[in-house]
């Protein structure tokens, strides 16, 4: 950035212990460190707050579909295992399976995928944060791109 070389630099102390006098330069070494290191840290937490902010907005990952059972793995997938999603993710109506009346689809606020009724995404949106719509078109006239797991 700066083509300071040594003798540019040994010039510029010289004229700074000349100014400022032996007693006053190293008090004024030690703020300027002191600012650099303040400054270092505003900028960092500054960094850091942006980065976590627009990460808040990004969508959830869509889940992968479940492999179908063969008969090796259907009695493997009998117990639940540590990462298996609960009950709630999988069904999200309940033990009866129908969705509630109301509009056939739905999207998030700010998301840019709408939903289907019978989605298992559908039912992890909060009843505040949903926007209906009752035809595919209509979220199309939006922006929205359909959501691609039932």
């Amino acid at each position: 950035m700066f083509d300071i070389g040594f003798q540019e630099l040994v010039l510029i102390l010289v004229i700074a212990l000349l100014v400022f006098g032996p007693t006053r330069l190293p008090e004024l070494g030690r703020a300027l460190g002191r600012a650099m290191r303040e400054f270092r840290r505003a900028t960092e937490e500054f960094r850091s707050t942006v980065e976590t902010n627009l990460h808040i907005n990004d969508p959830d990952p869509i889940p992968a579909a479940p492999a179908p059972a063969t008969t090796e793995t259907a009695a493997a997938s009998a117990a639940p295992a540590s990462g298996a999603l609960p009950d709630s993710v999988l069904n999200p109506y309940g033990e009866g399976g129908e969705p509630p009346p109301g509009e056939p689809y739905w999207a998030q606020r700010g998301s840019r995928i709408f939903h289907a009724q019978t989605c298992a995404w559908a039912g992890r949106i909060p009843e505040l944060e949903r926007v209906y719509f009752k035809r595919v078109p209509e979220a199309k006239e939006q922006g929205l791109i359909f959501c691609l797991t039932y």
